[in-house]
């Protein structure tokens, strides 16, 4: 393999219009520097200014021979006139909604870019359930769905239907082929082996390929106001319960693509990006610094890192695109580094890292195997993404999530349950709060009962997040003010947990949770994924924990090795899977102990209530020692039918 060489005229290149940009925010305000006042108008401009300049490749497989799909910036601009054009034939105007239950493809760009010129685009994770996808459907009134066609192995196509069945303001389905992406003789055995889709809604369906093409590509049907209005609703990244749905302005949304466009991405460049488009990280950042750089963005497979064989062949693909960019998130940086470089990524020039901050020592592992430095971002949903990022360059601040962005105003605070606010001073833990072009106070998300008691002194968006910032001003993340565990009373960082155990060399990730107590109210709990080809027992693990973990009371009550960690679509670790895991051992565990057959028959999310613990089946002559087994704990359990 060869790796990338530091090139210093490109590292000050890059720091120089970094740091222009952030003296710009000191001496402007966003609406005087915003480049572009509509979808279109970004779009259109780099199809005019570079028509033949590659946009996006889509791969279907991971192959690194697969040929793909590629649209240049004069395509693109074509079949997002084409996809603004046809929506608003079927009635979508500005205030009108798009939703979009698609894995990553080219034509899921065309109508992303293409929902948000007419209307407002609304990118659903297509991995949740249908009672989900239509809650949402419902929350925000969609009157069209773009989907899959049914196709072998995927069943997006048959849980959109049942969807729609319940979200009576949808009017339309428009669904894309990806067998259109096959070679002829393996669409005509798709073709014979397609599965049925029962539709049981009232929704008209139509081919979106065969819809696009009725239309004028050269310009639009309608007036492209420069107003700033809503574009899109992105919902959280929950997977239980109906997620929240948070609302993002074109001013918002080009400012996401603005931050790192413009010296630090240009024509030169290509872009690895195998996170899904669904997420506002590849759908606002990613996306955005594309288009308005004018880089070439590679998309791998509908399902990214998650698809079939990205990670073993994502290096090969780097060097078949000669990729400048690598778009990361922790958990692929890991299984990344579980595999050998085994290609040519010399081209390689910068790699990005979000989701989660990046542990130390995988950072160092990243940088000797790639000689690549990663700039770790910080940012949310609520903000339209991006608050804080590592300027280029930086390499003494590993574990950081580096400085505020330009036009961004990170605070730590102190926030009290009166509304009392108190800015901490260097080195002091609070929330971290958001003030940024990103922020629409006062009305973050959809329904206005989840604003309140979301911004501190009526401006700064509450994160959730705990940290700190130095005296360089960088801010250093310690955990999540909802995932702290509470002992007795005590308070107990995750973090103090899970940074200990990833200093052993087998360990690949963990995440430490509270496990329900009788006494105490929680107990430190940790689940860890080793690295693959280790073996290590869970109490070696469990004794190298006491000998690193400074403070006492956060030592794991309970370790438990994993196979594989619960992520998220985007590489979080999904710790609400994991509390209920240790939900279910406890209560298991104490009803055994009191002699009960009972156990734990699922562990559910309740809006009001939190996590609920199941019980079933009820047998009456149990009924009384479950009662008494659970009754000092905190957790909320009942009776399941």
């Amino acid at each position: 393999m060869t790796q990338p060489q530091t090139d210093e005229a490109l590292l000050r290149q890059l720091q120089d219009a970094y740091a222009a940009k952030q003296a710009l925010a000191r001496t402007a305000t966003w609406e005087e520097t915003q480049p572009y006042h509509s979808i279109h108008e970004m779009v259109a401009s780099m199809g005019e200014k570079h028509p033949d300049q590659p946009a996006i490749t889509f791969q279907l497989t991971s192959d690194p021979s697969d040929a793909g799909r590629t649209l240049s910036y004069g395509d693109l601009r074509a079949q997002v006139t084409q996809c603004a054009n046809m929506l608003r034939g079927l009635g979508v105007g500005p205030t009108d909604v798009v939703a979009l239950v698609l894995p990553n493809c080219a034509e899921t760009v065309v109508a992303m870019l293409g929902a948000m010129s007419a209307g407002i685009v609304n990118p659903i994770n297509p991995l949740l359930e249908a009672e989900q996808i239509s809650g949402i459907l419902r929350e925000t009134d969609a009157k069209v769905v773009i989907t899959l066609r049914s196709m072998p192995k995927t069943n997006i196509a048959q849980k959109c239907a049942e969807a729609v069945a319940h979200a009576p303001s949808v009017q339309t389905i428009l669904e894309i082929d990806l067998a259109s992406y096959l070679s002829p003789v393996k669409r005509g055995i798709v073709g014979l082996i397609r599965p049925k889709n029962p539709n049981r809604h009232k929704a008209r369906v139509l081919r979106f390929g065969k819809e696009l093409a009725r239309q004028a590509s050269d310009t639009l049907d309608f007036e492209d106001v420069k107003e700033d209005r809503y574009a899109a609703y992105f919902h959280t990244g929950g997977t239980t319960g109906t997620p929240k749905v948070a609302q993002h302005k074109v001013s918002a949304i080009i400012y996401q693509g603005w931050m790192f466009s413009d010296g630090m991405i240009s024509t030169d460049d290509v872009i690895m990006c195998p996170l899904p488009l669904f997420h506002v990280m590849a759908g606002h950042v990613i996306l955005g610094q594309s288009l308005q750089g004018g880089a070439h963005l590679i998309l791998p497979t509908p399902q990214g890192f998650r698809g079939e064989g990205v990670f073993d062949n994502y290096w090969k693909l780097v060097a078949r695109y000669k990729a400048t960019a690598a778009i990361i998130v922790p958990t692929a940086a890991a299984a990344l580094m579980q595999r050998p470089v085994d290609a040519d990524v010399s081209s390689l020039r910068l790699a990005t890292s979000g989701s989660a901050p990046m542990p130390m020592d995988l950072f160092r592992q990243f940088n000797e195997a790639t000689g690549l430095s990663v700039m770790e971002g910080y940012g949310m949903t609520e903000n339209t993404c991006m608050a804080s990022i590592t300027p280029p360059g930086v390499a003494d601040k590993v574990g950081s999530v580096g400085v505020p962005v330009p036009f961004a105003d990170v605070k730590v605070l102190d926030v009290k349950a009166d509304g009392t606010v108190t800015e901490r001073g260097v080195d002091e833990i609070g929330e971290i709060c958001v003030y940024s072009p990103g922020v629409n106070v006062g009305a973050t998300y959809i329904e206005a009962d989840k604003n309140v008691g979301l911004y501190a002194a009526e401006k700064y968006l509450r994160t959730g997040d705990l940290g700190r910032k130095d005296a360089d001003g960088y801010i250093w993340i310690t955990g999540r003010a909802k995932d702290l565990i509470i002992r007795g009373g005590h308070n107990i960082d995750p973090a103090v947990i899970e940074e200990a155990l990833m200093a052993h060399h087998d360990v690949s990730f963990v995440a430490a949770v509270g496990q329900p107590d009788e006494s105490a109210g929680e107990l430190p709990c940790a689940y860890v994924e080793l690295v693959e080809g280790a073996n290590l027992s869970s109490e070696a693990l469990l004794a190298f924990a006491k000998q690193h973990i400074s403070e006492r009371a956060a030592t794991p009550k309970h370790l438990e090795i994993v196979d594989e960690m619960p992520l998220t679509l985007v590489g979080k670790v999904f710790k609400p899977e994991l509390r209920k895991r240790a939900i279910t051992r406890v209560f298991d565990a104490a009803l055994a102990k009191a002699g009960s057959e009972q156990r734990v028959s699922a562990v559910v999310d309740d809006k009001k209530r939190g996590l609920v613990a199941q019980i079933a089946p009820k047998i009456e002559a149990d009924a009384a020692k479950v009662e008494d087994a659970l009754k000092g704990f905190i957790p909320v359990w009942e009776w399941s039918e």
